[in-house]
This record gives C-alpha cells, structure tokens and sequence, in this order.
C-alpha cells in the first residue's frame, strides 16, 4: 500500500487510526468529573501540539536517528518557522497554507548554511556547535532583530511578534466587519473551528486545525518511512555505523549528511509554521536551548532510531507535561485525604516541589526511569510487552519432544 510493506503499512494504519480517533482517545473519562478535569487531554490546543510536536521530532529523528548527529539547535529552525509564517500573515493574508510553504522554505536554507558549516566536524564538536548557532540566532531573535525601537525590528524581542490591526495583508482583509483582527484559516475553514459531539456524559470536540496538522503529520510520517526504507535511508545508516570505512570506499558522507541536515530543518521549520498557523504569535523563546533539549528528550523517549518513537515521545512529553502543571496543594489534599491529617500535609508538602510549577522535575525523573530501564525508549518497553504476551508456557506434548531429542548428560 502506497510503496510500503506489510509491516510499514501497519504500522502507518495504527498512527492514522490514532490520529483521527483521537478526541476519543485522549477522552476517557466523562466532562465535568473530577477525573476528566485531571486526565483528559482532548481539546484542541493540547492535541494539536500533539500532532506538531510529532512532526518536529519526526525530523529530528532522521537526522539523530539515521546518522548519528545529535543537533542541540534544532529549535533555531522551529523559531525561523514561526518568523516566517507570522510574517506571511502581516504581509500577504491569513491562509495557512502560502505561511507554512514559506516556514519550510526559510527553515531549509538556514539549516543549509548552519550545516554546511557544523558538518565540517562530528560528534560532540558537532553537537557544541549546533547549540552556539541556536544560541546565537536566540539573541539574534531577542534583542539583536529584535528592538522595537529600531526601523529594523523583525521579531519584536520579547514580547514576540503578532498581528496587529494596521497590518498590510495584501491578499486578504487587514480588519474584519466587527473590527477586530482575522483569524488563520485554510480557504475559509477556520484554525479555531470545532464541532462538540455529546454522548452521554463525554464530550468530544474536532477542531479544524487539529486535523489539518493531523493530516500533514501523517504525510510527513510516511515521507520519513520511506526515507527510512530507502538506499538513502541506507547509506545514513552506514554514516551512524561507520563513517569512517564508508569514507575509506570513496564515498563522500557529507552530501548525505548535509541533505538529512536540511530535511530534519525543513520538517522543524514545517512544525513551526503549524504552531504560528494555530496561534499567529511568534517568540524568541522557541529557539532557546531548553527548547532544542526538550527535542531531544523526546525523541529518546520513544526510541531513537524507531519510526513511531518521535510521535510516541512527543505524545508522552506532552500529556504528562499538561496532568502535572495542573496539580496543585488543592488536588494532592483532595487525593491523600483519607490519610491523617498530619501524614496528609507531609505527603503534600513533599509531593508539592514535583508538580504545579515543579512538573519539569517530576518530567525529569519519568526520563531517567526510561533512559535507565527502557534504553530504546516506549517502543521498546511495547515490544517487551508484545514478547511477554506472545510467550507461552509449552505443552507437555511439546516437553515430551524435547526430552526425548535431548540426550542425557
């Protein structure tokens, strides 16, 4: 099915399935309930970034995945992304889809100049100069180009670049009937539009623009399996294995190096346009070093390396990020209130620096259980599992066999 076999066409059925069903899935539980308000996670912001998220580290993955190299500055080109696409919404109007071609563009030819240079080395020399770029271009974005001061002002520092009233929209209107700003869309369908359906006591809402990112995540997921199973895919995999035989043969690695530089850039910039896309604002600090961290994290969440890793490590990043920052002091009572109430404020008052506002702990510390007891990330904690379901005790037939083919010793 579309150029991919058995098991790739599987596999992108059960992401697709994933994608679309989603507001059902990420909806366990009914609307108004104390557990809804803890664990569900459908609404529109939250599966939207979902889905960009996966895109983003999609890319990363084949750069990481494929070759070895590990950027540090890949949120240079998810902030270059969202430049470019707010800026295409000042300019020329508020469909979606010229933003987010301009976003891939600008971040394909900056990650084309960061890497021809940063590819001159390997290893950590390579990684420490992915992050100074990335830095770099922060500082670039916060004050730099920054001033609004200045008659040169591209981002607007740090209060970060927005649409306002007065701007030209060339091909669309600057002001809507009732005054105000329009919004993004894609040939008339609104980002913002939702349809809530009700059954029962569950609520689940389908946004417009969580499924126009859905859909682009699904073609950049299966652009990324063909990459994976193609002979370029190949010889990035012999770069990860040995770049130094594969240079020994007389075949130039930094061509192929170089282009999956460019690809991972182009999916960051495609995954920066779509954030811009659903919320026309753009800051510098998405191009801050925690920001190209928080990549990496979640790609080795799912497994470096894996095709499903990046959208489960995103995924994963995601939601536990959401549940964590919205327990509070009020909740953790409201759950450890069948304790004493003297063990109760003990348990709050440790269990407090790990959520609310101490979430990025709690995050951390989910990090270091999957690095430490799950080396290749969630997806080899799923074939773990897989195995152990698959495993069978065997049958005295089956023993009876085996003792009579095995010799005494």
């Amino acid at each position: 099915m579309f150029g991919l076999n058995q098991k790739d066409t599987r596999l992108f059925l059960i992401v697709a399935a994933m994608t679309l069903l989603a507001p059902f899935i990420l909806n366990p539980f009914p609307e108004g309930t104390a557990m809804a308000q803890m664990f569900n996670a459908g609404y529109p912001d939250l599966m939207q970034r979902f889905v960009i998220f996966g895109i983003l580290v999609i890319g990363f993955n084949i750069l990481f995945g494929l070759t070895g190299y590990l950027s540090f500055g890949h949120a240079a080109f998810l902030g270059v992304g969202s430049y470019a696409a707010v800026w295409m919404f000042k300019l020329v109007g508020m469909n979606v889809v010229p933003a987010i071609l301009l976003s891939m563009v600008v971040a394909g030819l900056f990650a084309l100049l960061i890497g021809y240079v940063s590819l001159r080395r390997s290893g950590i020399y390579f990684s420490i100069l992915t992050l100074a770029f990335a830095q770099m271009s922060y500082n670039l974005a916060y004050s730099v180009l920054g001033n609004p001061a200045s008659n040169f002002n591209l981002t607007n520092g740090e209060t970060g670049l927005q649409l306002l009233l007065d701007d030209p929209r060339v091909l669309g209107e600057s002001v809507t009937a009732d005054g105000s700003i329009p919004v993004t869309n894609f040939f008339g369908i609104a980002m913002r539009d939702s349809f809530n359906l009700e059954i029962g006591g569950w609520l689940f809402t389908f946004n417009a623009g969580y499924y126009l990112a859905g859909i682009i995540m699904l073609i950049s997921f299966y652009i990324s399996i063909r990459i994976f199973r193609s002979p370029f895919g190949m010889m990035l995999r012999a770069v990860k294995s040995n770049q130094q035989r594969m240079n020994y043969t007389g075949l130039s690695s930094r061509p192929y190096t170089l282009a999956a530089f460019v690809i991972s850039g182009i999916y960051a910039g495609l995954a920066g346009g779509l954030l811009s896309s659903m919320d026309p604002l753009a800051g510098a600090e998405r191009m801050h070093w925690t920001a190209s961290g928080e990549i990496v994290i979640m790609a080795i969440l799912g497994g470096v390396g894996t095709l499903i890793g990046p959208i489960l490590g995103a995924g994963f990043n995601e939601y536990f990020k959401n549940i964590l920052s919205k327990i509070n002091d009020e909740v953790l009572h409201q759950w450890l209130s069948f304790m004493p109430d003297g063990l109760e404020n003990a348990f709050v008052g440790v269990l407090h620096f790990f959520v609310g506002k101490g979430w990025h702990l709690s995050l951390g510390l989910l990090f270091m259980m999957v690095i430490i007891f799950l080396p290749g990330g969630l997806v080899e904690g799923g074939q773990r599992l897989a195995r152990l379901f698959r495993r069978r005790r065997p049958s005295d037939d089956d023993s009876q066999k085996s003792a009579q083919s095995t010799p005494a010793e």
